[in-house]
């Protein structure tokens, strides 16, 4: 069964973005081109895990002699996207994902698939393919300032959550937290 690419090679936007309240919230990637929009779930480790792969490719090539590839070591204002997300249908729940870099065209590369249950529990045996859909999974190219505006808006996502304890360091609740702080 061929698989199902959801390709997007020079996209009009690409963010992480989330719905639902913190504690509660789930990270999408949401890739747009004109018409056509994607958004896969993600978990907020893998969110913040891609900004940061992200950033050290971008970091390694701005080392390169002279910068062949122009890479900004900031944020290119004109790139800072702030806005929520479109209309969230999601495509699917992002399990395994590569990150690369395409030197032809100067574009970081995003490969993201699907979580699959074999994923979930390794100690499953094979899968029985009847009645499972097409395989699918997203490719995203994206050039270098949309590589640091992705990063950028990513790590303040990831870090609106709720505040942490000073005491314990975990998530805090609007409800209340019991924490038991560490023995000094």
């Amino acid at each position: 069964m061929p698989t199902l690419v959801h390709e997007f090679t020079w996209p009009d936007r690409v963010v992480i973005g989330t719905v639902g309240a913190p504690g509660a919230r789930t990270f999408y990637l949401q890739v747009r081109a004109g018409a056509q929009l994607v958004s896969i779930a993600m978990e907020k480790q893998q969110s913040a895990l891609l900004a940061e792969k992200i950033d050290e490719i971008l970091d390694q090539l701005i080392t390169l002699d002279g910068n062949p590839f122009s890479v900004p070591t900031g944020t290119p204002v004109e790139l800072v996207d702030n806005d929520p997300l479109e209309a969230v249908e999601e495509q699917f729940r992002t399990g395994a994902m590569g990150l690369g870099w395409d030197p032809a065209t100067a574009q970081v590369v995003i490969e993201a698939y699907p979580l699959t249950e074999a994923d979930a529990d390794p100690d499953d045996e094979a899968l029985d393919q009847d009645g499972v859909e097409a395989p699918e999974m997203l490719l995203v190219r994206m050039p270098v300032g949309t590589a640091r505006a992705f990063t950028k808006r990513t790590r303040e996502v990831v870090g609106a959550g709720r505040p942490l304890c000073p005491l314990c360091g975990y998530p805090m609740d609007p409800e209340g937290h019991v924490c038991t702080p560490p023995e000094l």
